[in-house]
């Protein structure tokens, strides 16, 4: 994903978006935990994802919190 992406998207659908990737990465982990992941470097895809969510969610309370300033 994109960070373009997520600057389109509405603050409901980027906390919708976090829980998903944090559900897949869970998984993620669980499967590698028991050898059946096929693809280990996903894992690291979704921890970027998960970043690029959390970056894109704070740099929005920051903008506000200057607006309202």
């Amino acid at each position: 994903m994109k960070a373009s992406e997520l600057r389109n998207m509405k603050d409901a659908d980027l906390s919708n978006k976090l829980a998903e990737l944090k559900a897949e990465l869970f998984n993620l982990r669980f499967q590698h935990a028991i050898n059946q992941l096929d693809n280990p470097l996903r894992i690291k895809d979704v921890k970027r994802d998960i970043a690029r969510v959390l970056t894109e969610i704070r740099a929005r309370e920051l903008s506000a919190e200057r607006e309202a300033k």
